[in-house]
Formats: structure tokens, sequence, C-alpha cells
């Protein structure tokens, strides 16, 4: 990469993922030499971003918090306020907060300086957020320590609750953090198990990286279907719904819109009625409230649970009229 602007633009992109960066590997990355790859660290010293380097076989260039925030990234107000709110959404795994929302967090509170950190705590301690559905939620200093795993790539350790109760610790190679939009999972190698595994982040405590870094393994199959998977064995259900007047989908938020089917011959497609069909592991109240606020007319036809939870909120609503 010749062009100086544009590489030290890429360095620095690099660097602010959380982990060691050997000079050999900034260099293989950049296509140029590790002479140059000192002379664009010096650059971006000057320029004051803070870079430390550390000697040694393993010694290599990160990037750690200074006594104020970096220039030309954000003011102190605008990284606070992008803390708190990364912190709140990705806590209560708010719908669209994917995986590169929490990769952004874990970059920002890495270079926060100690009044911005503080600051951010004070602010999140003080406020409260209404928790969605099973009130499943996550502390975001347990997605972003995870985060920083999976970037390294480090061996992580965590206690780890089952579904049954039963605690355990564990050591894992981590590969993926996936939202399904209500919950987190991890996918990751367990060691003592020899096998790959599927976490729940709300059910992760104490997790810290050992500093053991390893060649990332490849997965049987994508990440999200890997998980897909493992929820289908763990209490998903098929979710059945027709939405009447829908334009034939295009008034449905994308969530439902990319899981239309099509039934040829039905007339349901001519009518601008749509019919959705997916797996769900969300409480049944949660999801058919959920349906509700879409704002379209819809019959729910299965499962039976699902049904149920429908009438009694169409009953309670009905009773709420004055």
């Amino acid at each position: 990469m010749t062009d100086t602007p544009a590489r030290l633009l890429s360095l620095l992109s690099l660097l602010q993922t959380p982990r060691e960066w050997p000079g050999s590997e900034l260099a293989e990355r950049l296509r140029v030499s590790a002479r140059t790859i000192r002379r664009d660290i010096d650059r971006l010293r000057e320029l004051g971003y803070p870079v430390e380097a550390t000697l040694g076989a393993e010694g290599g260039y990160r990037l750690v918090a200074g006594a104020a925030m970096p220039p030309l990234v954000l003011d102190d107000e605008e990284a606070v306020a992008i803390a708190v709110g990364l912190r709140a959404g990705a806590g209560h795994a708010i719908e669209g907060v994917e995986e590169a929302s929490v990769r952004a967090l874990a970059k920002l509170e890495q270079v926060l300086p100690g009044r911005l950190r503080r600051r951010v705590g004070a602010l999140q301690s003080a406020t409260v957020a209404v928790a969605r559905g099973d009130g499943a939620s996550v502390d975001p200093r347990t997605l972003t320590a995870i985060a920083s795993a999976v970037a390294g790539p480090e061996r992580l350790r965590f206690a780890y609750r089952a579904r049954d109760g039963v605690a355990s610790r564990r050591l894992v190679e981590p590969y993926r953090l996936v939202s399904t939009g209500s919950r987190w999972y991890l996918v990751a190698y367990d060691m003592e198990r020899e096998d790959w595994r599927t976490f729940r982040v709300d059910r992760v405590s104490e997790p810290f990286a050992t500093g053991v870094r390893f060649a990332k393994r490849e997965l049987p199959m994508d990440a999200e279907e890997f998980v897909r998977r493992g929820l289908r064995g763990g209490g998903t259900y098929l979710v059945d719904v027709t939405f009447a007047g829908a334009g034939g989908g295009d008034v449905l938020p994308g969530w439902l819109r990319e899981r239309v089917v099509a039934e040829p011959g039905s007339g349901v497609a001519e009518s601008g009625a749509v019919r959705v069909r997916f797996e769900s592991a969300d409480s049944p109240d949660w999801l058919v409230a959920r349906l509700g606020l879409v704002g379209v007319p819809f019959t729910v036809h299965g499962p039976e649970a699902l049904v149920e939870a429908a009438r009694v909120l169409g009953a309670r609503l009905m009773a709420a009229q004055p």
C-alpha cells in the first residue's frame, strides 16, 4: 500500500481492534516493510494516538487509553453519548444492535480516558432500561470482553450457568458472537469437551482473556446456522401468522418481510395479505405483543401457545376500552 494517508487510516483501524499486533503481522496485512510500519507508528504518535510498543518475541503494538481522547475521532461529549447508547443497546440485545455494535463499543471503551469512563459509569448506574421479553439482559462489559477475545483471537475463561442451573467453569476458543434480536450467543470451541458449543451470554459471568492466542478452527457451518440449530433443540417453535392488507409484505418490518412465504394458488398475495413462518425462542406473550406493534391486522395460525397468547392479549385490550 503506497498511499501514506490511506495506509495510516488502515493501520489505525487495525490498532483499534483490542489486541496486540506484532509488527510483522501489520507489515503483512498492509503489504509494506517492518521499517515502514515503525515509521507509520511514529506518525500516529505525532498525531496524538497513544500507541504502545512491547518488546520480546511476543511483543507488538496496541492502542491504549491516553490522557485525552485521540484527535480526529470523537470529542468528550460524543464519546460519552455513544458509549452509553451502545452499552444500553448491547445489554438488552435490541434488534438491529448486531456484533458490529459490540465491536465498536469494545474499541471505544479501550481508549476512553479515566474521567470519561467514570462519567459513562455514572450515567449508566443512574438510568433504568426496560427489559424485553423474558428480561434476559447482558452486562455490556461481558460482551466487550468476549468481543475482544474473539478479535484477538485469545482463549477465554468464564463461569457458566446452564439451563438447569448447574454452574461450571469453561475454557474456550471463542469464534463468533451472534445476536438473535432478543439474546446474544457465543459460538466457541470448548477445550475440555473437545467440541463446538453455543453459550447464552446472559448466563456467562467473570469472563477474562487468558492471553493465549490460537489459530481459529473451521466451524462446520455458518455461525448463525449453528446457533439456529442449537435453538431448534432447545425450546423453539414454528410461528405461522397471516397479515391482512400488508401490501404484499412491503409495509412489514424487515425481520418479518424476509420470512414471507409464497403459497401459489392460495390467493393470499392477490389480496395484499401475506403469510410468514419462522422459528422463535421468544416467549409467546412477548412475541404476540411484538406482532401487534407492527400495526397491521394479523391472524395467528399456530402454535397453540401463540394462539392462546393472542387471545388473552386481545381480551385484555378489549377490557381496557372505556
